[in-house]
């Protein structure tokens, strides 16, 4: 008889961030300039790093691959909460939830994963300088960029497969601007419990795995710099890491920061506004942070390609 008051959901209710008809032309104009910033920075990273030969190496491959996975990242969120923003619908449909919240773990997962390998990139560059280019072999960095993919489609899999085992009520109003994953377990109606403990365990090995990895990196390169008794040489090797560092701690802190306060709040849409920061504002800041601290991007590539005739 308690079956009887589910039914099989075919469509859930996106409430964005805020419910004020007054802020919505200020959140599409905001949202619409962000994801145009977004786009046109990681495409002139790519751009800028397939153009160039001088930039044909293992940190560039990993950066252009990292501005890839930001793009996804920020196009499968934003159109659609500005499409909801102009039409005034809220409606996404269940087979779009699903595939919103696998595409946003899937990138998500990656952006963690490559961040790894661009720190374990430097580690080897600055402790094992002579073997860096045997070690940093091209067959290494393709098949590191694909485990990372596929770990990572693996991960959103496994988050599809639980949420398609979750029964909902009629209707479902999701306090965010896309299809959250902790926000639909929430939402269900079926025990959720196992779901929580397998996604807790499998989100400790997927991020704090990956954290423990670039720390570990980092401490040898401050263990192997420090060593070194020219300052020269040590400002080469920690100019290098700066950038990669910058977005480490921007993609964490952020990320740490809102699931922290979502925790202490336990007010969904305050952790929706927060998630604005890794989900919007990182992948936008992430194009300047490489380009304004990177002195190969700053000075040369970009200047052969905007000087390179029409």
């Amino acid at each position: 008889i308690e079956s009887q008051n589910f039914t099989c959901v075919s469509e859930f209710f996106l409430m964005g961030l805020s419910d004020d008809p007054e802020l919505q032309p200020l959140l599409f104009g905001l949202f619409l300039s962000m994801y145009l910033v977004t786009m046109l920075g990681n495409l002139l990273i790519i751009l800028v790093v397939s153009s160039d030969c001088h930039l044909h190496t293992p940190m560039y491959f990993f950066l252009s691959n990292l501005s890839l996975a930001d793009i996804g990242f920020t196009t499968t969120t934003i159109p659609k909460m500005m499409v909801d923003i102009q039409t005034h619908s809220k409606v996404i449909s269940y087979v779009g939830c699903v595939t919103q919240m696998s595409i946003v773990t899937l990138f998500g997962c990656l952006d963690s994963l490559l961040l790894t390998v661009m720190a374990y990139d430097r580690f080897v560059a600055i402790c094992h300088p002579l073997h860096y280019s045997v070690i940093m072999n091209t067959r290494l960095c393709g098949l590191l960029v694909l485990v990372s993919f596929f770990i990572s489609l693996l991960y959103c899999q496994l988050h599809s497969l639980m949420v398609s085992q979750l029964t909902f009520p009629m209707r479902v109003e999701i306090p965010h601007f896309f299809c959250d994953p902790s926000q639909l377990f929430n939402l269900a109606c079926s025990d959720t419990s196992s779901n929580n403990v397998l996604i807790y365990f499998m989100g400790a090995i997927l991020g704090g795995g990956p954290l423990i990895g670039i720390l570990s990196s980092y401490i040898r390169i401050v263990s192997t710099t420090l060593r070194v008794s020219s300052t020269g040489v040590k400002y080469k090797a920690f100019s290098t890491c700066g950038s990669h560092l910058s977005v480490v701690c921007l993609f964490y802190g952020t990320a740490l920061g809102v699931y922290l306060s979502s925790a202490v709040s336990h007010s969904p849409r305050k952790g929706a506004v927060a998630s604005v920061m890794y989900t919007v504002v990182t992948p936008m800041l992430n194009p300047f942070i490489y380009s304004l601290r990177n002195g190969d991007m700053k000075r040369n590539a970009l200047w052969r390609l905007y000087s390179r005739p029409i």
